[in-house]
């Protein structure tokens, strides 16, 4: 199964490649590369506190790389963001706090100003095993390495004002739930069937994203991701958003925090007596300052 679900996502992602124009894939390519490599690290540490506290460490790997080509009325941008993150807590134990990786590919053909024709693509799974912590002590898996993923891909047309401000839509999108483990797929996690690896949906999608400036070396990043899946349910949104606080100290020192907010009806939350609640608002937060290397 993840072999099948591999192929499909490099499939997919080369199909994106060749929708170019041909004459613009020659050795005149116009591509623009830059990426930002950021640790994070947060710590706190209690000794004959009178108030009480909990010692705890947390350090995050973040790499966020574009790759962007540009010629005539084309124009190709992918988009890899991979994240890990780890954190330990006094009589808790080391357990996983960040976990993603997102890969967006995006050609454009300009039909105006700041209008294009677009097909784009979109992949998302991550590394490692998921868990919930029951009251008990024990763990539950709920998730792993393409369990889930999903890729989702379609025509469209898109708005862009400039790269920090920019709007996709995509009236006939295809969605592909995977599942790829068998005790996740039997209980029908994340909306498959039980006993099946993936769920085929199709809908309408819209993906934006907006950066502004505060002040100097301080800026706010948005992302928003929306699906309606026109087979089951269309009224039931899956909705992502993401926003980033971005804070230069100097060339190498920030301080970050994010937050994402994800409701997917299809999702079911599992409480920590290992009952499962039905869907609810997911609500991830990070903060912490550390090292970034941008090029």
């Amino acid at each position: 199964m993840k072999k099948t679900a591999l192929l499909l996502i490099i499939s997919c992602f080369s199909l994106i490649g060749y929708a170019q124009d041909p004459a613009a894939l020659d050795t005149t390519k116009k591509w623009t590369i830059h990426g930002e490599n950021t640790f994070l690290i947060n710590q706190s540490s209690f000794s004959n506190w009178s108030a009480g506290g909990v010692n705890a460490f947390a350090g995050n790997l973040l790499f966020n790389y574009d790759f962007n080509y540009k010629k005539d009325k084309w124009s190709w941008d992918n988009k890899a963001i991979v994240g890990f993150g780890l954190s330990k807590q006094e009589d808790v134990g080391v357990r996983k706090n960040d976990d993603k990786i997102i890969l967006n590919s995006l050609v454009g053909y300009k039909a105006a100003k700041y209008w294009m024709y677009t097909f784009y693509a979109n992949f998302q799974t991550q590394f490692a095993n998921g868990y919930s912590y029951n009251a008990n002590g024990t763990k539950t898996l709920i998730s792993k390495a393409f369990a889930p993923a999903y890729l989702t891909f379609g025509p469209g047309f898109a708005y862009k004002r400039s790269d920090n401000f920019r709007i996709n839509i995509s009236p006939a999108a295809s969605r592909i739930v995977i599942v790829a483990n068998d005790s996740l797929s039997k209980q029908g996690a994340f909306g498959v069937k039980q006993g099946k690896t993936t769920d085929f949906q199709f809908g309408a999608s819209l993906d934006a994203y907006y950066k502004v400036n505060l002040m100097e070396n301080i800026s706010f990043e948005n992302i928003l991701k929306l699906y309606a899946n026109y087979l089951d349910k269309p009224q039931n949104v899956v909705t992502d958003y993401t926003g980033n606080l971005f804070m230069k100290v100097n060339k190498f020192v920030t301080v970050n925090a994010g937050v994402q907010l994800i409701y997917d009806d299809k999702t079911e939350i599992l409480r920590k007596d290992g009952i499962r609640k039905g869907p609810a608002l997911q609500v991830k937060q990070i903060f912490g300052a550390g090292l970034t290397y941008k090029f």
